[in-house]
């Protein structure tokens, strides 16, 4: 008796750096691709990947928005919450990414795809970029409903499209770090048990819902310089109108060192767990 074993194409050992790039790529593409037939498989959870943040938008806008509003100075509350829950959305949305590698590990997919012929990041990448594919949808969702309640733009519409690419951005660093909370963690439910903690002190104390000089003066300093403040506070400039320049520099450069840090982080944990 014979046996042909067929065997996967080998990674390239060789080559520039370039080459190797563009083999991680593929691979990362193909994993996303591989993540999103299984969200169109489950359509469920994009679907209530959706009801939470309409009910953010309708709590704050119609229960806390009377009380807020007298602080905003002539801004409508509307216009001043759309921007925060565009950035709460893709921090939410973030947390789907810690949930989704810890079930893979579990069901033992990690070790599947350490058999094959694959970048090690292709893992990560490939969840991360399904997660941002998935907050392009559930965004735009957003603003159509921000629409119907009021929001409008101030700032004309390409500075309306460079906050989206801004929320996006965020959201896809943000993924990094939840990818490192799942790949710690390795249990679906401990890792969304562990990433509120994360989630909490970033969204709530923060510039996406009310104005940071209503906080307590203790709170203001962490308030006004965390990533979310920051990306809320530009989003909101391209929305309303106003310099920009420098708001927007700042949420890239959190952007920047959260991929920076947490990007190499989470494909050392890859190797470990697997």
């Amino acid at each position: 008796m014979t046996a042909t074993i067929a065997l996967e194409p080998a990674a390239p050992a060789a080559g520039g750096a370039g080459r190797r790039l563009m083999w991680a790529a593929q691979d990362g593409l193909a994993v996303a691709w591989r993540n999103l037939i299984g969200l169109r498989r489950v359509p469920r959870l994009l679907v209530f990947s959706t009801v939470q943040p309409l009910v953010f938008v309708l709590m704050f806008r119609y229960v806390f928005g009377g009380v807020v509003a007298p602080a905003l100075h002539g801004v409508s509350y509307v216009d001043f919450l759309i921007p925060g829950i565009f950035v709460q959305t893709a921090v939410f949305g973030s947390m789907n990414t810690a949930i989704g590698l810890a079930t893979d590990m579990q069901t033992g997919l990690m070790e599947r795809f350490r058999s094959l012929p694959m970048a090690r990041s292709a893992v990560l990448v490939g969840r991360t970029t399904a997660d941002l594919a998935r907050n392009v949808f559930v965004v735009a969702l957003m603003t159509a409903v921000g629409f119907a309640i009021g929001f409008r733009i101030h700032a004309g519409v390409p500075a309306f499209l460079g906050g989206f690419l801004l929320v996006l951005a965020f959201g896809f660093a943000m993924s990094w770090i939840f990818a490192v909370v799942g790949m710690a963690v390795g249990d679906p439910e401990t890792a969304q048990a562990a990433a509120f903690p994360v989630l909490a002190p970033l969204v709530f104390a923060s510039a996406a819902f009310i104005p940071v000089n209503t906080m307590p003066g203790w709170l203001q300093a962490f308030a006004q310089h965390q990533p979310v403040s920051k990306t809320a506070e530009a989003v909101r400039v391209l929305v309303l109108g106003g310099p920009a320049t420098q708001a927007v520099w700042e949420a890239l450069a959190w952007d920047a060192g959260i991929v920076a840090v947490f990007a190499p982080l989470g494909v050392w944990l890859y190797r470990r767990a697997v």
